[in-house]
């Protein structure tokens, strides 16, 4: 897969308060939040990343992340991953990345530095 400038992954998914409740006893949380972890939104980024765009072999550099709202458990959120810049001569990929609610809206917004050198064929320029 090369990677392209306006490159795009997307995953949807929701969490429950299971969900919650897991993340809070493995955080060493006396009470299960009563919204989605912020932790919780920042790891569909790292799945996208790490296995959709750019995929396996990916590592993170940098990530900055801005919450905009907070997201209600049982609700589907979109996370996006979108190729911003490229870097082929460092192996770096810069994304912008966001989350919104079913309803369209902003959760979390950001960007994330990734190095891509163990990418197959990341830059390969069809």
């Amino acid at each position: 897969m090369s990677l392209e400038i306006g490159q795009i992954a997307e995953t949807t998914a929701s969490f429950s308060r299971e969900d919650a409740a897991e993340f809070a006893a493995l955080a060493g949380l006396e009470d299960v939040p009563s919204t989605v972890p912020e932790p919780l939104v920042g790891g569909l980024f790292s799945y996208l990343l790490g296995v959709r765009l750019p995929g396996s072999g990916t590592n993170y550099l940098k990530q900055e992340m801005t919450f905009h709202a907070r997201a209600g458990l049982d609700v589907p959120l979109v996370a996006t991953v979108t190729v911003t810049r490229l870097r082929p001569e460092k192996h770096l990929v810069d994304l912008e990345t966001v989350c919104t609610d079913a309803r369209g809206r902003k959760i979390a917004s950001g960007r994330a530095l990734v190095y891509v050198r163990d990418v197959a064929n990341a830059f390969d320029v069809a």
